[in-house]
């Protein structure tokens, strides 16, 4: 037998184990997947996804979807075999690890950024729908997350109203990580909230980590309302990109009437207190799951109309939403007449700057 065949012989098995390794080794990218979608007008169990106090609401047999994105954990290992399948999906998409979960991190830490950002985006949304409805809404600063282990746990909890800190009145504006740098190293001072409308006062003893001195809560932007409005949803999802549609469910329940007419609308977008809408992630995945679940129009960001374009929509209608006005006006004019003029998406809109 030739060294050349020997040497064939011997290739053979080598590019076998070499494709197996390939085809089976863990990979570093996620899939995107449709994701299910919830009308925010229905209920959560026994509670109301979106429940009042203080308000007269105004049922609405129609829908109004929020929808969301399955995204693969960043603890699992997906296979050349299992990535192929989602990049030939039409519903399905295929990106870097590093795009979706950067270079640390933790699956733990996942979600409580995405709770944190859910209390943001409800928060907000609330704002946006009192402020269209004419109600003076008031920024505050609130807490959004407490961190296990550290000075607040068990002290402090996620949308305590801040007001005092140390005997210095606290606003909007205040850069509290500032006043905690000032205590003396283990001191203990008082910290004063508003919790469920009563008045909390608690002693937290910062802490120092990094060469900062913390007391282990994230703090962000919150509001006073003239009444009590409340989003019960599970605590498995996660992210700001309900926004839109809960500050839409908001308004109409507040209003006389059904703004969708018992149709069956679903959206996506984030919202700031002011109604302005943005840019999401996973258009197409959200739109995909809409349809399945019997949506006929969908709000879409101007931030994500090019990719919306791009997505297989069917007979369901995409319409360009880009402030919470623009919404309602929009799906109260399809709510009386299917066939209306839109604002449409165009092929010139792409990703926000």
């Amino acid at each position: 037998m030739t060294q050349r065949t020997w040497a064939a012989l011997l290739a053979v098995p080598l590019f076998v184990a070499l494709g197996w390794y390939t085809a089976f080794s863990p990979l570093p990218f996620v899939t995107y997947a449709p994701g299910p979608t919830i009308n925010v007008l229905a209920d959560n169990g026994d509670k109301p996804i979106i429940s009042v106090q203080g308000h007269r609401t105004y049922p609405d047999d129609g829908e109004l979807r929020m929808t969301t994105v399955s995204v693969t954990q960043r603890d699992a290992r997906l296979d050349l075999f299992t990535l192929m399948k989602a990049w030939f999906s039409p519903q399905e998409a295929v990106y870097p690890y590093g795009i979706q979960y950067g270079d640390g991190g933790s699956q733990k830490q996942d979600s409580q950024e995405g709770q944190v950002e859910m209390i943001s985006s409800q928060d907000s949304a609330i704002a946006a729908a009192l402020r269209e409805l004419g109600y003076a809404v008031h920024p505050v600063l609130e807490i959004l997350a407490v961190t296990p282990r550290m000075p607040a746990d068990g002290k402090l909890r996620p949308r305590d109203v801040v007001r005092r800190f140390d005997g210095t009145r606290v606003t909007a504006a205040t850069q509290l990580g500032e006043l905690i740098g000032t205590v003396p190293n283990g001191a203990s001072v008082p910290m004063t909230v508003i919790r469920r409308g009563e008045s909390v006062t608690v002693r937290v003893t910062p802490t120092r980590k990094d060469g900062t001195k913390l007391i282990g809560v994230t703090l962000g932007i919150g509001y006073t309302f003239p009444f009590k409005v409340s989003v019960n949803i599970s605590d498995s999802i996660g992210g700001p990109s309900a926004g839109l549609m809960f500050a839409l469910s908001i308004y109409d329940m507040l209003t006389p009437g059904s703004i969708t007419s018992g149709g069956a609308i679903a959206g996506t977008g984030t919202i700031t207190g002011s109604g302005d809408v943005g840019e999401i992630g996973g258009i197409q995945q959200k739109i995909a799951g809409a349809q399945q679940d019997g949506a006929q129009l969908f709000l879409v960001p101007p931030a994500n109309c090019a990719d919306a374009l791009t997505s297989d929509h069917g007979s369901m209608r995409l319409a360009k939403a880009a402030t919470l006005k623009d919404a309602i006006a929009e799906v109260t004019a399809w709510g009386k007449d299917h066939e209306v003029s839109l604002p449409l998406c165009t092929g010139a809109e792409g990703h926000a700057s």
